[in-house]
C-alpha cells in the first residue's frame, strides 16, 4: 500500500481551501498529499457568495455588489453594508483556480474514486476505495455523515434547501448594482422562506428558492415558486442558462468530537458551516487557515477545536427556528430593519465584541429566544 503523509477524503470547498492555504504557507515541500473523490470537479456546480471588505480570491470574483436589498411583506428597502461588499465565486472558477496551484505541486496528488472507509490504526490512518488502499499519517473528511445528527435529539438539525435557475430575460428588469438578500415577500407556508436573486446584469440573474426548514420539498414546488417569482417580476419571456440546487446542514451538532488524534473532519462535516445562516466560505478560509497554524507533524486533532459564544447563539437561533419555522420573516426582519446592516454582518463573521453582540441581539423577538434559552440551560 502506499502511504502518503496527508489524504484528504472528499475534494469540497473545505478540502480544496485547506489545501490551498498548505501550498500559500510553504509548509508542504517535504509532505506527500492525496486528495480522493469521486467527482472531477469539472462542472459549474454551485455558487458561493460572502461579503467582503478584502481582497479574498480577487482574481476569480465573478460578480460584487456595493448595495443589497432586503424585503418582506410589508416593506422592501435598500441596505447599507458598509465597509463590505457582497461577492460571488462561480464554483467551476474556484476548482479550476485551486487545482491550477495544485498541478504546480508535484507531491500533490489528485485521484479520482469514491471512499468507501477511513479508520485510525495506531499511529497510521487507513484510507480505502472502491479500488485501493493507502495509508497515511493524517486524514483530513469532508464526507458528511447525516447520522451523526439524526441519530440523536440533543442538537436540532434544518437544512437549507434550495434550487436556483440563473435565467436570461427580455425585459431589463433588474437592477445589477443590488443583490437581494433575502426578500421574505413569497408565501411563508408556515416556514422560513426567501427568495435570492444575483444580478449581473439588467437581463440576467441567478433566482434561487431557498427554505430554512426541517424537510424539504419536491422540486416542482420550488421551480413553481421561481416560475411566479419572474412572472410578478414582469417577465414575459426568458432562457434558462443553467439550474443549481442544494442542502446545507444547519445544526450545533458537535462535529469535533468526532476526531480522533489523526482523523479531523472539516467543512460541514466537522461544523465548519455557519449554522445559523449556512454560509461556508468566510468560515471555511478563517478555519482552514486556524488548522494550518496548528498543524504540526504531531498535532492532536481532538484538541483543534474550542466551543464560543458564537456557537451558543448558534444554537439557540437553530432552536427557535427548529421550534417555529414560521417566524424566521419575523427574525429576520428584526435584524434588517435598520438600513444600515454592517454591524449584522460583522456579527454573523463572528467579529463583534460583546457589547455589540447586545446591540444585536436586541433586534430579535425577545420572547421566543428567552424561552428557548431556559429549555437549553434546563434541558
Amino acid at each position: 500500500m502506499k502511504h502518503y503523509n496527508y489524504i484528504f477524503t472528499g475534494t469540497g470547498l473545505a478540502a480544496l481551501m485547506t489545501v490551498y492555504e498548505m501550498i500559500s504557507s510553504n509548509k508542504i515541500a517535504d509532505k506527500t498529499i492525496l486528495l480522493i473523490d469521486s467527482d472531477a470537479k469539472k462542472t459549474n456546480d454551485r455558487t458561493w457568495c460572502f461579503w467582503d471588505k478584502s481582497t479574498l480570491f480577487e482574481e476569480i470574483i465573478s460578480k460584487e455588489w456595493k448595495n443589497t436589498l432586503f424585503a418582506n411583506e410589508n416593506f422592501r428597502k435598500q441596505l447599507n453594508i458598509e465597509p463590505y461588499h457582497y461577492k460571488m465565486i462561480e464554483g467551476l472558477d474556484f476548482y479550476n483556480f485551486v487545482f491550477g496551484e495544485i498541478s504546480k505541486h508535484k507531491n500533490i496528488h489528485f485521484l479520482q474514486e469514491k471512499v468507501v472507509d477511513f479508520s485510525e490504526l495506531g499511529h497510521h490512518c487507513l484510507v480505502k476505495t472502491e479500488q485501493n488502499r493507502f495509508t497515511c499519517n493524517k486524514v483530513f473528511n469532508s464526507i458528511f455523515n447525516l447520522n451523526l445528527v439524526t441519530s440523536q435529539k440533543k442538537y436540532p438539525l434544518l437544512q437549507q434547501h434550495f434550487i436556483g435557475w440563473f435565467i436570461k430575460s427580455k425585459e431589463p428588469v433588474f437592477n445589477e448594482n443590488a443583490a437581494t438578500f433575502m426578500d421574505f415577500s413569497v408565501n411563508q407556508k408556515g416556514n422560513t422562506r426567501f427568495m435570492y436573486v444575483l444580478p449581473t446584469s439588467k437581463n440576467e440573474a441567478l433566482l434561487e428558492y431557498t427554505l430554512f426548514s426541517k424537510d424539504l420539498l419536491a422540486k416542482e414546488e420550488y421551480e413553481n415558486e421561481i416560475q411566479l417569482y419572474i412572472q410578478n417580476l414582469g417577465i414575459t419571456e426568458y432562457e434558462i442558462v443553467e439550474k443549481e440546487q442544494g442542502n446545507i446542514p444547519m445544526t450545533s451538532y458537535p462535529f469535533w468530537k468526532n476526531n480522533t488524534k489523526n482523523i479531523i473532519n472539516i467543512g460541514s462535516a466537522g461544523g465548519w458551516t455557519k449554522a445559523s445562516t449556512g454560509f461556508t466560505l468566510k468560515n471555511v478560509t478563517k478555519k482552514s487557515k486556524q488548522l494550518i497554524d496548528f498543524l504540526e507533524p504531531n498535532a492532536d486533532f481532538t484538541k483543534f477545536h474550542k466551543k464560543d459564544k458564537f456557537w451558543f447563539y448558534d444554537l439557540l437561533f437553530i432552536d427557535v427556528l427548529y421550534q417555529d419555522n414560521s417566524i424566521g420573516s419575523e427574525l429576520f426582519s428584526g435584524l434588517f430593519k435598520d438600513k444600515n446592516s454592517g454591524l449584522i454582518l460583522k456579527f454573523l463573521d463572528e467579529e463583534t465584541s460583546l457589547f455589540e453582540d447586545l446591540k444585536v441581539i436586541l433586534r430579535c423577538p425577545k420572547i421566543p429566544f428567552i424561552k428557548t434559552l431556559f429549555n437549553r440551560i434546563f434541558r
